[in-house]
């Protein structure tokens, strides 16, 4: 049976996320209370698999993912697009009127900061998971505090959910990156279409590099869907890039890393694997 780490308590979306990745299959979920700490539990145990949000349609790029996947010895091996829902959730008995608290994680809160909005009576508290904040009000039994969180979260702690649907946005996607040791990847990529990847590198603080980059890939019929550049410490304007491109012939997308790797410093494929197909 795989063991997925996942950041959060169980509940979280994180959670959600891996059970419909591993749909066909029995998995175990191992909680870390941080990113860095599920990348460190992979580190111990090579038979670990991972799954970290890495982008989100509202809040956008998840930067200190980047950063620990790249400094990490681990491959991305596949992804999956979630749906995110919020509901609002209090212990069985609570009214509405009863609640003069919500906490959740940061974004969830931005997330539903219209429905924040129109209940000026809600204090809205940070904490460090959606799940988390179910799971203190449940163990806890706390009353006139709810909990923004996922409906399974709700449910596995035995909440009452007194609204659902209610982030702002209903096009509200993650994209979750599943991870391996790099000694697995094959074993788990076999009989998938691969068909995206994933790069890291950085480019010498000249006129015109990126660009040169960017029509190479062209060139070679690479669908560049996502670019994020973060600055390197100690290194003034310079920048680690993070590409994803899309391609329909894996022998044409070799043959442009090929052609575009002499133009380009500390490259590192962080992953070739499937698309997401919903």
């Amino acid at each position: 049976m795989k063991t997925v780490a996942i950041q959060g308590v169980c509940g979280a979306f994180h959670e959600i996320a891996a059970r419909n990745y591993f749909r066909n299959e029995e998995i175990d979920i191992l909680p870390c209370d941080t990113f860095k700490d599920v990348f460190e539990a992979m580190r111990k145990d090579g038979n670990l698999l991972g799954i970290v949000a890495i982008e989100n349609t509202i809040a956008g790029s998840l930067l200190q993912n980047h950063i620990l996947l790249n400094e990490s010895k681990l491959c991305i091996v596949g992804e999956y697009k979630l749906r995110i829902s919020h509901c609002l959730a209090a212990l069985k008995g609570q009214q509405p009127g009863d609640i003069s608290e919500v906490h959740s994680h940061p974004i969830a809160l931005m997330q539903c900061e219209e429905f924040l909005d129109r209940h000026k009576e809600l204090k809205a508290v940070e904490s460090l998971d959606t799940a988390l904040s179910a799971k203190e009000i449940a163990e806890q039994h706390i009353t006139g505090r709810a909990a923004i969180c996922s409906t399974l979260a709700a449910q596995m702690y035995d909440l009452q959910i007194l609204e659902d649907g209610i982030e702002t946005n209903k096009r509200n996607f993650t994209r979750f990156l599943i991870l391996s040791d790099k000694w697995n990847a094959d074993e788990l990529l076999r009989g998938k279409t691969i068909n995206k990847a994933t790069l890291s590198f950085t480019l010498p603080h000249e006129e015109g590099s990126l660009a040169k980059v960017l029509s190479i890939l062209s060139f070679y019929h690479l669908n560049l869907t996502k670019i994020q550049s973060l600055p390197i410490i100690g290194r003034e304007w310079e920048y680690q890039f993070y590409i994803t491109v899309n391609f329909d012939n894996y022998t044409r997308y070799r043959q442009g890393i090929d052609a575009v790797t002499p133009l380009l410093k500390d490259m590192k494929i962080l992953g070739e694997y499937e698309a997401f197909v919903s």
